[in-house]
């Protein structure tokens, strides 16, 4: 099994080394000033009931988080968008560890604000068989209470670093889900989560298997 958390960091680790100091500041800076928005304590928690949803996959199916629970539990993680190379490294190990979801009759389900002909492209790159969906404009996001606007400092950084977020998302708002993943039972409740403000941590796949396994 992928040890997700050491790619993470070991990509963290190399991307940090090629900022200078002023990038550094503005990414710290941003990270600070998101994790000041307490969105992991405001966002859906452990027994809440979860949102029903349907949207689109990038054939334009609708897929519905109801008729997702009737065939087992469902993994729901949202990402930020195929730009972010965390997301990628998150999303391939989850394609990935697909037979032991399904091993456990679990459903895992990628959300982003991404249009559909975006969320495809993330999902062949990174030989995703599961459903990755649209949320564009971020209602099913900010039901789950992870939404947050991006600092404008980050809006520069971004366009030097070649992220066209507005492209991407299809609008100019900026918005962005704080990346969290959510284990929902098959009556609709979440029985465990992750969400971190630090975009660069993301769910294990062993403690989600975990969570699985004990229901």
């Amino acid at each position: 099994m992928d040890n997700l958390t050491e790619q993470l960091t070991s990509r963290r680790e190399a991307s940090r080394g090629r900022m200078d100091a002023a990038t550094l500041d503005i990414v710290d800076g941003a990270t600070a000033e998101i994790a000041a928005l307490h969105i992991s304590e405001n966002s859906l928690q452990v027994g809440d009931r979860a949102p029903e949803f349907r949207l689109p996959n990038p054939q334009g199916d609708l897929v519905s988080l109801t008729e997702m629970l009737e065939r087992g539990p469902v993994v729901v993680t949202f990402y930020r968008g195929g730009w972010c190379p965390y997301c990628n490294l998150q999303l391939r190990a989850y394609a990935r560890a697909q037979d032991e979801f399904e091993a456990l009759s679990a459903t895992v389900i990628a959300i982003s604000p991404e249009t559909p002909t975006y969320a495809e492209r993330t999902s062949l790159e990174n030989e995703i068989s599961f459903p990755v969906l649209s949320d564009v404009g971020n209602a099913v996001a900010r039901d789950f209470g992870l939404v947050f606007t991006m600092p404008r400092e980050l809006w520069p950084l971004y366009e030097q670093w070649g992220i066209d977020v507005v492209a991407h998302n299809g609008d100019d708002r900026h918005e962005l889900p704080v990346p969290g993943t959510f284990v929902i039972s098959t009556d609709g409740i979440v029985t465990w989560r992750f969400v971190d403000p630090d975009y660069t941590k993301r769910a294990e796949i062993s403690d989600i298997l975990e969570a699985l396994r004990l229901g």
